[in-house]
């Protein structure tokens, strides 16, 4: 069985689904991997370095879809790989169901099996080939030094000679994966940082990293049985505006992580909540390219508003490559290992794993 994978749109995704050490442990399977030439060059990664694990070398993506019965890949194929893939393979991807709805009615048209890997259910068997997580982790990351970047002034409280520079305060909305990390990263780098989500279990988690966990007074459960957040009622929205408007005037840095799986983020920030920031103020929106946690905010631009500078998140992966394809690969290789029967050396479709049934695509 041979797995596959291409490059990506380079102008629209620098990173990869296999690196060298991913490539080996699926080797190590009884696996045959092969990818097209120049695969990984763009982030560092020579091809003899996959030569030297074992993988194949092909001259073009055509060749590689010719021969694969796995192809991996970040996003969904290209057209033109689409027109090219074979019945009965399988596709393993960050494949945006919600989005690319067309795309993957023609591919499960052509009996290909699908899986979008962030289908993948919050259960502990499936922790490591989370994706969502990987993800987001380096998102809250960046999201931090992006946003201190742009904010041109100290963040940790300093005493000098001259006198005290106070500490900036960063507010980051949404404490799941991504808003967890922006809290620790943003903590390490001396602000004061408060955070909220309308999951009351996250208090616990955002004040373990030294967070304030600010809070809507609220007797509705806002979390679903998989983790994620509920959409708000008409109620505990208008309670959320009040909540912010206090915060907003105090805070220089908004970082905003909130989403809602399958459908759009929700608009917290609305435009009189951005107005009552200080100039000079930073609103970083993570979830601009799901529409959006703050007014203001679009896909791939700054815009600037009574001199609150909102900014908006294009592909942030890509000013991470390496790293986040280093943590993708081994998600990747986690899921093939449980995908891939070795005794009958198949990929076996088992609809009674859990992990297999939620992250089939049949049809969207």
């Amino acid at each position: 069985m041979i797995i596959g994978s291409t490059k990506e749109d380079l102008s629209q995704e620098k990173r990869v689904s296999l690196t060298p050490e991913a490539a080996k442990n699926i080797i190590g399977l009884g696996l045959k991997i092969c990818i097209e030439k120049n695969y990984a060059s763009h982030i560092g990664i020579a091809d003899k370095e996959y030569e030297n694990v074992g993988v194949e070398i092909k001259n073009s993506s055509l060749d590689v879809l010719k021969q694969c019965n796995l192809l991996v890949k970040v996003n969904c194929p290209l057209d033109e790989e689409i027109d090219y893939l074979k019945e009965d393979i399988t596709l393993i991807g960050m494949l945006n169901p919600s989005k690319n709805k067309n795309k993957l009615n023609q591919l499960t048209k052509k009996k290909i099996n699908v899986f979008s890997l962030e289908l993948l259910p919050r259960i502990t068997r499936a922790q490591s080939m989370d994706v969502l997580s990987s993800q987001s982790n380096l998102a809250g990351y960046r999201s931090v030094i992006d946003s201190i970047y742009e904010f041109e002034k100290a963040i940790p409280m300093m005493m000098t000679a001259a006198g005290t520079v106070p500490a900036a305060k960063i507010l980051v909305i949404g404490a799941g994966v991504a808003g967890l990390q922006a809290i620790a990263t943003a903590k390490r780098l001396g602000a004061i940082v408060s955070a909220t989500d309308v999951r009351s279990a996250s208090k616990e988690q955002v004040e373990s990293l030294g967070g304030k966990f600010l809070t809507v007074d609220q007797k509705e459960d806002m979390e679903t049985s998989g983790g994620y957040a509920k959409e708000l009622s008409e109620e505990y929205k208008k309670k959320q505006a009040e909540m912010m408007r206090d915060a907003l005037k105090k805070n220089d840095i908004v970082i905003c992580t909130a989403l809602i799986p399958g459908k759009p983020a929700p608009r917290i920030l609305n435009e009189e909540l951005v107005k009552l920031m200080k100039p000079g103020s930073i609103i970083y929106d993570l979830a601009t390219e799901q529409g959006g946690n703050s007014a203001f905010s679009e896909v791939g631009k700054i815009n600037n508003i009574n001199g609150v500078k909102i900014i908006g998140v294009k592909n942030l992966m890509n000013r991470l490559p390496l790293t986040a394809s280093n943590l993708y690969a081994k998600n990747l290789f986690s899921f093939i290992r449980n995908l891939y029967s070795r005794e009958k050396k198949v990929f076996n479709i088992n609809l009674e794993d859990e992990i297999i049934s939620k992250t089939l695509i049949k049809e969207v």
